[in-house]
C-alpha cells in the first residue's frame, strides 16, 4: 500500500520559515517523481514544485527563490524548506506522486492527508 505523510506544519510569523517533510512507504522512492502542491480556503490546488529521480528541481514561479524541494532516499523522505514565509501562503500542503507532466496539482496517482502551514502575526 503506497502511503504519503505529510509533518512539519504549524503556525509561523511573516518572515519565518518551516520544513515539511512526506515520509513515504509502499514505493520505489528513488524512481519516483514527488511534488508538493498546496490548497488554500476558496482556491484550487496549485502546484509549487516536484522533484525527480535524477534530484532535478523545477518550481513554480510563485515560490522559485524561497522554497527548495529535496529528497532523501535512504529517509524516502521528500522535503519542502520555505522561507520568507506570508500569509498568503497559508494553505493546507500536500505531497504527490504526480502524473507528467508532474505540473497539475489535480493529476497524481497519490496524495497524502495534508500538513496545515498558518502565516500570521
Amino acid at each position: 500500500e503506497v502511503q504519503l505523510v505529510e509533518s512539519g506544519g504549524g503556525l509561523v510569523q511573516p518572515g519565518g520559515s518551516l520544513r515539511l517533510s512526506c515520509a513515504t512507504s509502499g514505493i520505489t522512492f528513488p524512481a519516483h517523481t514527488l511534488s508538493w502542491v498546496r490548497q488554500t480556503p476558496g482556491k484550487q490546488l496549485e502546484w509549487l514544485a516536484y522533484s525527480g529521480p535524477s534530484h532535478k528541481a523545477v518550481y513554480a514561479d510563485s515560490v522559485k527563490g524561497r522554497f527548495t524541494i529535496s529528497r532523501d532516499s535512504a529517509e524516502r523522505t521528500l522535503y519542502l524548506d520555505m522561507t520568507n514565509l506570508q500569509p498568503e501562503d497559508t494553505a493546507i500542503y500536500y505531497c504527490e506522486i504526480p502524473q507528467h507532466p508532474y505540473t497539475d496539482a489535480e493529476k497524481y496517482f497519490n496524495r497524502g492527508q495534508g500538513t496545515q502551514v498558518t502565516v500570521s502575526s
